[in-house]
């Protein structure tokens, strides 16, 4: 197991958690209809009962501890992962994963939904509201695809030194 790994899941976490308390406390109590920060980006709260993207909200709002203990299976699956690899790409991108779900399972636990509030738009259309374990969650995953792709598979030979 590489250390950036588990260093990543806790500085992860506690950004996440840290801009979603200042979301909640400070950005809410001063602008409860949010702030443009840029003709693309406002900053505004909002609450996610379901899976990714507000999908199945009514039925999954039903069962938040569904989501709750599927989420956390993941993170158990990404650790075993995480204790395996050698790559330090993987390691800081599973990371990144790990630290975002579980800032997510955090809310729902204490909410019973996601906390969102970055709000990124072009053109009258509006992607849906989203929070930094979402950013690193995609971060993480975009960073497994890359170490993916950089990887030569076991066994496979080098023919450019010949």
């Amino acid at each position: 197991m590489i250390l950036r790994g588990p260093a990543l899941v806790c500085a992860t976490l506690g950004i996440d958690q840290a801009t979603k308390s200042w979301a909640l406390n400070d950005l809410w109590q001063r602008s409860p209809d949010g702030v443009a920060l840029a003709p693309f980006l406002n900053l505004r709260l909002g609450f996610n009962s379901g899976i990714s993207f507000g999908l199945f909200a009514e039925s999954a709002a039903e069962a938040p501890w569904l989501l709750v203990v599927f989420k956390v299976a993941v993170v158990v699956v990404l650790a075993l992962w995480l204790w395996r690899t050698r790559n330090p790409i993987e390691a800081v991108s599973l990371g990144a994963i790990m630290g975002g779900a579980l800032g997510n399972v955090a809310d729902r636990i204490r909410y019973g939904a996601v906390v969102d509030f970055i709000d990124a738009h072009a053109v009258g259309l509006h992607w849906p509201t989203f929070n930094m374990a979402d950013v690193f969650i995609v971060s993480g995953v975009t960073g497994l695809i890359w170490a993916s792709l950089r990887t030569r598979p076991v066994g496979q030979r080098d023919v450019s030194k010949r």
